[in-house]
């Protein structure tokens, strides 16, 4: 097994220690993020630190890059509290990643990726049409994180869109049924396999799986 040191992280050339501390952590949440200013328009942009936050009150967060350059997605959720989520699926990866490039401020990602706005229930932002999942999010709070300069945001789920036939009776969504993909890194992007989905787990009880038809229920 590869052993890497503190030192040797701090050495190695940028772009290759960017990509292997962007995929240390795991399969990461694939999302665009979209927003719209109050004079020009709107914007997406790919994130991969979309994270649950809690569920009562239903809570979701995301973690800004350093402001030491302008930050469209940043700036208009501050200028109007409100942003969406919206989930990345296996058809549209190549338009979603292209979010990522530096277009001007006034130069809208949507015009430029083949990505619809969408407009849902008079909230301000919009959605991403072709996503199967999607969250309307309202600015809560934020927490600056001084060691790196980035700031966690905090967003407080306000409306929910998917197709209810991704939902099993206990609420729980399958997202592989969505074609929700994950992030590994900055750019490389996979489809989940649900291998299995278990019960709550208690002290001294054995597991049980969703699947087992002869396990006993909660």
């Amino acid at each position: 097994m590869k052993h890497v040191s503190a030192s040797e992280i701090e050495g190695m050339e940028r772009i290759f220690r960017l990509n292997l501390i962007n995929s240390l952590s795991g399969y990461k949440s694939a999302n665009l993020i979209a927003t719209k200013s109050k004079e020009k328009g709107a914007n997406v942009a790919v994130f991969s630190s979309v994270t649950h936050l809690g569920s009562d009150p239903a809570l979701i967060g995301f973690v800004t890059r350093p402001a030491t350059l302008p930050r469209n997605t940043y700036k208009n959720i501050k200028d109007t509290n409100y942003f969406t989520v919206n989930h990345i699926h296996q058809d549209m990866i190549a338009k979603a990643h292209q979010t990522a490039a530096k277009y001007e401020e006034a130069v809208s990602e949507f015009s430029k990726t083949g990505l619809e706005e969408e407009y849902l229930d008079e909230f301000f932002a919009p959605y991403v049409k072709q996503c199967a999942v999607k969250i309307g999010c309202e600015y809560v709070n934020e927490y600056q994180i001084k060691e790196n300069g980035t700031a966690l945001v905090i967003g407080a789920i306000k409306h929910v869109y998917f197709d209810e036939s991704i939902q099993t009776p206990d609420g729980w969504l399958r997202l592989e049924d969505a074609g929700t993909v994950a992030i590994n890194g900055l750019d490389g992007y996979a489809l989940p396999a649900l291998l299995d989905r278990f019960h709550y787990a208690r002290p001294g009880q054995e597991i049980k799986s969703f699947f087992d038809k002869n396990a006993p229920k909660d």
